[in-house]
């Protein structure tokens, strides 16, 4: 059954009808075009379609929109493009088909907010369920790391 639902995503409140079931990835990509957040694998297995939820990395494609009402969500598009994790991405041109960098800056961001100084160790293994095709491993971890350091390697 189609219901109305409020999220705030991005700081910004949204009326949307979803089904109540239906998966919080759908509703903002297809419904408000908000189309940074990536569809891979379906089973959250993957990590593209990370986005933030109080604060918490959770894959989208596994939470019922009814269930993200009254929470604070943050996808890509929320995060400023200055940002030293952004600026990082960019300076050490970390993409190649880019498919997954969503995720995995959504996951960062999520390690940065509980974690401003995190490890080498704890940044391999806070990104290390998400999936890269290209194999940009090096790169994702190296861009975080500089992004900790306040953008000097």
């Amino acid at each position: 059954m189609v219901k109305n639902f409020e999220l705030k995503i991005n700081g910004k409140l949204y009326k949307v009808k979803a089904y109540e079931d239906e998966p919080l990835l759908w509703v903002i990509r297809e419904r408000l075009r908000l189309t940074g957040t990536k569809f891979g694998c379906g089973m959250g297995l993957c990590g593209a379609c990370t986005v933030l939820i109080d604060k918490r990395a959770q894959r989208s494609c596994l939470v019922p929109v009814s269930s993200a009402v009254g929470k604070e969500i943050i996808t890509i598009e929320g995060i400023p493009s200055n940002h030293p994790l952004k600026r990082a991405w960019i300076e050490l041109q970390v993409p190649q088909c880019g498919y997954c960098q969503p995720g995995q800056i959504m996951e960062a961001y999520a390690l940065l907010l509980e974690n401003p100084k995190p490890t080498r160790d704890q940044i391999v293994q806070m990104l290390s369920s998400h999936i890269c095709r290209c194999g940009t491993y090096n790169r994702i971890i190296g861009a975080v790391e500089k992004a900790v350091k306040g953008g000097k390697t």
